[in-house]
């Protein structure tokens, strides 16, 4: 660890592109050395991180709670208010019981190595959140990957595995990077073939996918078939935790067993008023989703008429792929020199050729920062090289 010197040489070079201090609130326009610059490499959605409602919320239970738990869950951590919440999201995602952790990274570290036993079997599509890997890592069943959204791939696995045996297929359901959708419909199909179970980690589709932003569970209607749904607070819902979802049973066993639940400070109070502010204004100001789509089929159609290649991107995710390490990290820097903030997808989070601009939206753009963005990256992604 004492010889780890890359970030040192991108600093050295000029493009180190991380922990960038931020001087205002999250959205559409930032403050970053006291100047403007459009936020495009945001995980809030609907643009709700400043909403009057939501920090309202948060501050009302600071008021009536404090500031924190002081425990777990499991002990003397548990509020009245997160009762609550879980009873609003596991009606939300159409499920019969809930269970809310400190953050989403918790949750999928936390359930993963508890759904299946040393016989059992864990399968995954290869892209998977690094907190699914994470979880994946932490237990002691039989595991597969598949590679990325590939029916054959999975079914080859499911043949492999004891028809006996408990399996589980986890897969997110927008991948992150990527911008794809997990093809629920057929994963569901296979699993009624094999016997197997579903988790769907609704991390970047809560609050974007099906009708009442449950996410692509209902976007494909399948929530019935989904035996775990996952899902986190800090993309749509505009603060931080997560939570998972099933039938009761199912939440019994981990409420009584996951270790990163039992032996971790309680999500705050003001994390918790907060979602069950932006759970109200998610359902009441519909506009948003709507908005959502708009700035994203607006921005898909301006990056393709620029000739950048996007890859199979169905949501706000777009990877504007460069192909070439240093490329990216300039791009990034120039972008940030001429106002535009992106977030910068590198080896070894993907390989050195598949390095990409992440370009994510919020419901809060107007279509005039989409375009200027768009003609912004062009401009510099041109002086570089990466399109004509």
């Amino acid at each position: 660890m004492g010889q780890y010197d890359a970030p040192q040489k991108a600093k050295d070079a000029g493009v180190y592109p991380y922990f960038r201090p931020i001087e205002s609130d999250q959205d559409t326009v930032v403050k970053i050395d006291g100047k403007p610059v459009l936020m495009f490499g945001s995980n809030s959605y609907l643009g709700l991180t400043n909403h009057p409602r939501l920090k309202e919320g948060a501050i009302k239970a600071i008021e009536k709670y404090g500031t924190g738990c002081a425990g777990s869950r499991f002990l003397n951590g548990t509020l009245d208010i997160h009762l609550e919440l879980e009873d609003r999201l596991a009606k939300l995602v159409h499920k019969q019981s809930a269970l809310v952790y400190a953050t989403g990274f918790m949750v999928n570290s936390g359930v993963v190595p508890c759904i299946t036993g040393r016989e059992d079997y864990l399968i995954f599509d290869e892209y998977d959140h690094a907190s699914i890997i994470e979880g994946k890592r932490l237990s002691f069943s039989k595991q597969f990957k598949y590679r990325h959204n590939d029916m054959d791939s999975l079914e080859k696995i499911l043949k492999k595995c004891d028809p006996d045996k408990l399996k589980v297929i986890v897969t997110d359901g927008v991948f992150s990077m990527e911008g794809d959708v997990a093809k629920l419909p057929e994963i569901v199909e296979l699993s009624k073939k094999y016997n197997a179970s579903i988790m769907v980690d609704e991390a970047h589709s809560l609050g974007v996918f099906g009708k009442t932003g449950a996410g692509v569970c209902e976007h494909f209607g399948q929530s019935d078939n989904v035996d775990l749904i996952m899902g986190t607070f800090s993309k749509s819902l505009g603060t931080i935790g997560g939570f998972i979802a099933s039938d009761e049973n199912i939440i019994n066993f981990l409420k009584h067993n996951s270790r990163t639940l039992i032996f971790s400070a309680s999500i705050t109070p003001a994390s918790t008023g907060c979602v069950l502010a932006a759970l109200d204004v998610m359902a009441e100001e519909t506009w948003r989703k709507d908005a959502l789509w708009a700035n994203t089929n607006r921005s898909k159609e301006g990056f393709l008429k620029a000739g950048f290649e996007i890859g199979p991107t169905e949501t706000p995710i777009i990877p504007l792929y460069v192909r070439d390490n240093t490329k990216t990290f300039m791009l990034t820097r120039m972008l940030m020199d001429d106002g535009v903030f992106v977030n910068p997808v590198v080896s070894p989070a993907v390989p050195s050729e598949d390095s990409l601009i992440r370009f994510s939206l919020m419901a809060t753009h107007t279509f005039e920062q989409v375009d200027e963005a768009i003609e912004k990256i062009s401009k510099n992604a041109r002086i570089l090289g990466i399109i004509e």
